[in-house]
C-alpha cells in the first residue's frame, strides 16, 4: 500500500519543476493519473524521475546566435481512449525558434 498523502507532495514537487523541465512533463502527467489510487508500482516511477532529475540537473535548452525568435505551437486530443480509466488524453509541444521548449 503507498501513501497517498506522500504520492501526492511528490507529484506536486514534480508538476513545479515542469515549468523549467519540460522534457519530465509527459511522465509527470502518466503519473498524476494515479494520485487517488497509487500502487506500488506507480510511486517507483515517481522516484525514477526524480533520479532521472539528480543525474541531468546540468540540461538546459540553447538557442544559437541567430535564431529566428519565431513561437510555433501544436497540438492534439482524443476522446476517453486510454484504456486504463477511459480519460482523454491530450497532447501540445511548442517551439521557439528551432527548438521545442515544452
Amino acid at each position: 500500500m503507498v501513501d497517498e498523502k506522500l504520492y501526492r507532495g511528490m507529484i506536486g514537487s514534480l508538476l513545479y519543476l515542469t515549468a523549467s523541465r519540460p522534457d519530465i512533463v509527459f511522465s509527470v502527467c502518466m503519473c498524476v493519473r494515479f494520485q487517488s489510487n497509487p500502487k506500488k508500482s506507480h510511486l517507483v516511477a515517481v522516484k525514477r524521475i526524480f533520479r532521472y532529475l539528480v543525474g541531468t540537473h546540468s540540461l538546459g535548452l540553447w538557442y544559437p546566435k541567430g535564431t529566428t525568435p519565431n513561437l510555433i505551437g501544436f497540438s492534439d486530443a482524443d476522446f476517453a481512449r486510454c484504456k486504463v480509466d477511459r480519460k482523454s488524453t491530450s497532447g501540445t509541444c511548442q517551439f521557439f525558434g528551432n527548438a521545442l521548449v515544452s
